[in-house]
């Protein structure tokens, strides 16, 4: 079973930056998609943010222009840079590999939070 490990969260004013890491050790992780899922109090998880090659990110309305995704497939490693952040942003950020908006292949991680408050 894969264990994926989010990193990077914490608490920032309106306006700030972020960057999260996850560790996804899967043995082809090159060759799949990997993404960023949010899930906001009272809200379904939901993904945000999806990359298989640099040329093929993609992105929620919500956060387009505002976040960029990339990877390090030597390290098994994606992130999410998080600029101009906003309140509606507040939630636990989780890594996967996506099926879906909302589903995802392997067991979630513990995921990290992420709180934008003045």
């Amino acid at each position: 079973q894969v264990q994926l490990v989010e990193s990077g969260g914490g608490f920032v004013q309106p306006g700030g930056s972020l960057r999260l890491s996850c560790l996804a050790p899967v043995r082809i992780f090159s060759r799949w998609s990997v993404g960023w899922f949010r899930q906001a109090p009272g809200k379904q998880r939901e993904l945000v943010a999806s990359i298989l090659t640099p040329d093929s990110a993609n992105y929620a309305d919500s956060v387009r222009g505002r976040f960029t995704i990339s990877r390090d497939n030597t390290k098994d490693t994606v992130y999410l840079q998080m600029n101009s952040l906003k309140p509606e942003d507040t939630a636990v950020y989780y890594c996967n590999f996506p099926l879906s908006d909302y589903e995802a292949r392997f067991d979630w991680g513990r995921g990290t939070q992420v709180t934008v408050s003045s």
